[in-house]
């Protein structure tokens, strides 16, 4: 796996390329602001972008602004955003087009090391990982009336780790009930959702999105 790393604290950026290295991950490039990140993805084409939510010189949002353009300008790019705190507009809009290869983490993740890698593994290979605390204050917010409405609450707690990117094995695992028990939840909490199967669409995606933007 080839990475880039956008992050203005050096501290953290040259922390993050030791972990990296030291897991034989390859750190092709790394940048302190928006413009160097999208100057060294586009000349070194990596497999995934590590990317700080707030970068100079505003250390707003141009660590997002920079993903969101990469986002569309090379899709296949895996990328996982690190934010200091829970920014709901953020994920959202990070999201919004679509949640493969994308993840959204709490800063305080990277402390445990092997997790942190295995979520950019799954990042890489396509898949999502969007921050259990970050699900839960999206959770909290919902509006009073919904789609998910429809839901129970055991099909909540099954899209809530599925928007975590959570596999249906560890759903099992993490809930204590069968693999075939979360398929039967997860056909349910489809036809609940009007999430019909068609060639063009990706349910377990638009389900994640059904639930993160309510």
């Amino acid at each position: 796996m080839r990475v880039v790393i956008g992050e203005d604290s050096v501290l953290l950026r040259e922390g993050l390329r030791s972990l990296l290295e030291d897991a034989a991950i390859e750190v092709v490039a790394v940048a302190a602001d928006a413009v160097e990140l999208l100057e060294a993805v586009a000349a070194t084409r990596p497999d995934l972008v590590l990317v700080d939510v707030r970068m100079p010189p505003t250390f707003t949002d141009e660590g997002l602004r920079a993903a969101l353009e990469i986002r569309a300008s090379q899709p296949a790019v895996a990328i996982v955003v690190l934010s200091q705190y829970v920014e709901e507009t953020y994920a959202l809009e990070l999201i919004g087009g679509g949640s493969e290869r994308i993840g959204y983490l709490l800063k305080d993740r990277v402390a445990d090391v092997g997790e942190f890698l295995d979520t950019l593994r799954l990042v890489a290979a396509g898949g999502a990982a969007i921050d259990p605390e970050v699900v839960s204050q999206l959770v909290r917010r919902r509006r009073s009336k919904s789609t998910l409405d429809r839901l129970t609450a055991r099909e909540l707690d099954v899209l809530a780790l599925m928007a975590e990117g959570r596999s249906n094995s560890a759903i099992s695992g993490e809930l204590q009930v069968s693999v075939g028990a979360v398929e039967k939840h997860i056909n349910s909490l489809f036809q609940k959702l009007d999430l019909l199967p068609a060639l063009d669409d990706h349910r377990r995606v638009l389900a994640v999105l059904t639930f993160l933007g309510q």
